[in-house]
């Protein structure tokens, strides 16, 4: 058993969890809210297809971006964030300028992680509990197109890494790629709402999966004290506790989305992560009859849904909204009469749709239908499920521009209790939200002392000022897919 030597980490310790191997461990009793510990991490880059729109040091999303005069690859908010990370690009700008090109995001980042380790030795911080060798790889439960992968990655990163460099055997190099396809952590945008990068996080790496899991793990860009100055600009996240865990528990996170069925579940753990899932709720096949009705009546339903899904979700892709709308209709007429509530395949329908609708400012309808994923979220996922908690901000974001205050300001308090315990009261996203509940507070008393001057004056406030247009909903029914990043 491993004990901790800083106050950062004294929460947790390492265990050997039956029939999982490693794990962590509470060495206090904690509560809903509390984070058990807060890591940086040990290197982190943008995704290939966002090189161009995200900040490559503090993962912003930002309209414009400068670039790097030397290598003309990464790109950064300002100086201010150029110079933050620079310690982590420098190395990596000589090797593309000289290369010739930037290689994919996987080559990136086990290259990022080979420099530090080069620089600092296998414990970079004091408060890291494992090292990368004892990382798990997977390597031999791997299929052959994943080790193909590995290979061509390989292959492209002995070209990329610079012959002046200390050179490293192939076997070590497997291994670190290894690491990284199944351990590598989504990096989020500072909304927390879009995938913009992978890193790893070695300590985050030691917490096992449940289904129903009593912890929860976000990025919070607001919270980023340096715990080594010259790597100070690495993204950082924190494992918050959703309830209450005793001394000696086993600390766990849910690696896939519990709106899955269990079979599903456990296809993805098996396929992306390598084990067999045997938490209570796979065994005892929890709330998937409220999630998928088995009888034939409804086959056909779900049939149809699943692969309309898959044909509306090509057209949200492509931007094609009104055609979501269309698709998205004529299922819900087929679908509705004969699937439950809480069926995933019409929460998928109306969480689509009502995204799009509020996009295109038919907010009555996206109102409406954002309240029925919330009614059927509610129904299956942990109270203070993070998915829950964005769902009843959606919802109530738009019954508060639909004008339906009291049940606006209502989901608006709910989702923040949910997310001052599942992302803390300094990450961005709750920080607005706190602006939004003291917004929606203000006009629910308004509205309560005179509900005819309330909407008169919201009328008036409309016509001199539009109501501006909603995201775009560029990852509608996303959700949390995954926690750890996987190469599609």
């Amino acid at each position: 058993m491993t004990t901790n030597t800083t106050d950062i980490m004294e929460a947790v310790a390492i265990f050997d969890a039956p029939g999982k191997g490693r794990g962590l461990k509470a060495t206090k009793e904690m509560w809903a809210g509390d984070v058990v510990f807060s890591e940086a991490g040990l290197a982190a880059v943008v995704f290939d297809s966002m090189a161009e729109r995200i900040c490559h040091s503090c993962f912003r999303s930002q309209p414009k971006l400068q670039r790097c005069g030397q290598c003309r690859f990464a790109h950064y908010c300002d100086r201010t964030c150029q110079r933050a990370g620079w310690a982590e690009h420098k190395d990596e700008c000589g090797a593309i300028k000289t290369y010739g090109k930037a290689p994919n995001e996987s080559v990136r980042l086990t290259a990022r992680i080979v420099w530090r380790l080069d620089k600092e030795g296998s414990l970079v911080t004091d408060t890291q509990l494992t090292t990368v060798e004892d990382l798990e790889d997977h390597i031999f439960g791997m299929p052959d197109d994943d080790l193909q992968e590995i290979k061509v990655d390989i292959h492209n990163f002995l070209d990329y890494w610079p012959r002046n460099s200390k050179q490293h055997r192939v076997d070590d190099l497997s291994h670190i790629f290894g690491v990284v396809n199944c351990n590598g952590f989504t990096v989020s945008d500072q909304k927390g709402l879009q995938a913009v990068g992978v890193g790893l996080f070695p300590n985050l790496c030691l917490v096992n999966h449940d289904c129903w899991p009593n912890c929860t793990v976000i990025l919070n860009h607001g919270n980023q004290s340096a715990v080594n100055t010259m790597f100070h600009s690495q993204p950082r996240i924190e494992l918050r506790a959703l309830g209450k865990i005793s001394e000696g528990e086993e600390l766990t996170v849910s690696y896939v989305d519990y709106l899955n069925v269990s079979e599903d579940r456990q296809k993805l753990l098996k396929a992306q992560y390598f084990f067999d899932c045997t938490c209570d709720h796979c065994k005892n096949h929890t709330k998937d009859d409220v999630k998928m009705v088995p009888e034939e009546q409804v086959k056909e339903a779900s049939d149809y849904c699943r692969v309309t899904l898959e044909k509306i979700n090509k057209s949200r892709l492509s931007g094609d909204y009104h055609e979501v709308v269309v698709m998205c209709r004529d299922c819900m007429k087929r679908a509705e009469p004969v699937l439950a509530e809480t069926h995933i395949y019409l929460l998928k329908l109306w969480s689509t749709l009502s995204e799009v609708q509020a996009y295109l400012q038919f907010i009555d309808d996206a109102a409406d239908l954002s309240r029925k994923v919330v009614e059927g979220y509610n129904k299956i996922y942990h109270p203070n499920n993070a998915a829950l908690g964005l769902a009843t901000m959606r919802s109530g974001v738009s019954h508060w521009q639909a004008g339906l205050i009291d049940v606006g300001h209502g989901m608006i308090c709910k989702a923040y209790a949910i997310l001052m315990v599942t992302h803390g009261p300094t990450h961005p996203i709750t920080q607005d939200l706190e602006a939004m509940r003291m917004q929606t507070e203000m006009e629910f008393r308004m509205f309560t002392q005179n509900e005819y001057v309330y909407h008169s004056m919201r009328e008036a406030a409309l016509k001199n000022r539009p109501m501006t247009m909603m995201n775009e909903p560029v990852s509608v029914q996303d959700g949390i897919k995954n926690l750890f990043h996987r190469r599609k």
